[in-house]
């Protein structure tokens, strides 16, 4: 009775804390914030001037005392204290006047990571104000989020492509079966971009722009109408500014690296199933969730490695921070999903 009355008075959510952008659901309401997890610091003052997408229009324009940062890497906290105040910036920013105590929180957490790094992120999310704070692996998360059938006696397959990691997971029964994470997703998108410009062009380009390549031309499979941009930036030789044209096909070979393996890790998470879970994929197909699974042909690449049906999720961004924020709607009902988070 409690616990009711407590959540009635709070504002419990639900986080997909991310290396890239954090979603925040709120209770009762959905998915009410989108940012990026870059915070701009006075490197001075040690103080936080700005969160969220403020601070990402910093990034490579700052002066020398303030540096904009990203206090997660590959899924796990780099910074402590900046996360910290990362998040209590999202909780104060989602938080409504009428909440008397401070918010559940459900985060969503890479399968891979150590039970230190578990415990640096609960605890970061308890420093920051959360009352009490539920983990949830990213893939179960990305699943429930995505209206997979989790809790059927079936086996199900999601790859969840995000900022940091890769995350694969086989679910049969409310649990994940076989689950890995893969430290390669869209960062490292935007940094083999980056490279190959340098490598080919001498062009130096910024973390921004390779991450605007990856969107507007980004591709992973033969296109029916191959696509060009320009880009801008430094001639390395010459020291000027300089503006190229590139092609799909070459953004396609500057991904090739990381997206081999991505399906070469999926490949033998596959060959690590059980049989009967094995057939069911054969129907079932495998579910693509997370922002790299918006690069063109992803699916189709997916299907013609391992000749099973490969589908992106609807919402496929928010399939994590879904999933959080409906274990969060469910957890006072039903005491079996405590089973799901740690």
């Amino acid at each position: 009775m409690f616990a009711k009355i407590f959540s009635f008075f709070s504002c419990d959510l639900g986080m997909d804390l991310g290396t890239s952008n954090t979603l925040v659901y709120l209770k009762g309401e959905g998915i009410i914030l989108k940012e990026p997890s870059v915070v701009a610091v006075d490197t001075v003052t040690k103080k936080v001037l700005s969160v969220g997408s403020e601070a990402k229009r910093m990034v490579g324009r700052t002066p020398t005392n303030i540096i904009a940062v990203r206090p997660l890497r590959n899924g796990v906290i780099a910074d402590f204290e900046v996360t910290e105040e990362m998040i209590r910036y999202f909780i104060r920013k989602v938080s409504k006047r009428k909440s008397f105590l401070s918010p559940r929180i459900v985060i969503g957490v890479p399968s891979g990571i150590t039970e230190v790094e578990r415990r640096a992120v609960r605890e970061s999310a308890e420093q920051a104000g959360a009352r009490e704070v539920y983990l949830i692996d990213e893939p179960m998360a990305a699943a429930i989020g995505a209206n997979i059938p989790v809790n059927e006696p079936t086996g199900s397959m999601i790859v969840d492509i995000g900022g940091g990691t890769t995350e694969l997971a086989i679910i049969s029964l409310g649990g994940l079966v076989i689950a890995s994470s893969l430290r390669v997703a869209g960062d490292h998108f935007d940094d083999a971009i980056l490279q190959y410009f340098r490598k080919k062009y001498s062009l130096l380009i910024g973390e921004r722009t390779a991450e605007e390549v990856k969107i507007i031309v980004g591709s992973v499979f033969p296109l029916k109408e191959e696509l060009t941009m320009s880009v801008k930036g430094r001639d390395l030789i010459s020291g000027l500014p300089k503006t190229i044209e590139i092609k799909s096909e070459e953004v396609r070979d500057a991904l090739g690296e990381p997206v081999r393996s991505i399906v070469e890790h999926i490949k033998a998470t596959l060959e690590q199933t059980p049989a009967e879970l094995s057939a069911d994929l054969i129907d079932r197909g495998i579910l693509l969730s997370g922002g790299g699974a918006m690069l063109r042909g992803f699916s189709e690449l997916i299907t013609d490695e391992t000749d099973l049906p490969a589908f992106v999720a609807e919402d496929t961004l928010d399939c994590v921070a879904l999933g959080a924020g409906k274990y969060l709607e469910e957890m006072d009902k039903s005491k079996k999903l405590l089973q799901l988070s740690y």
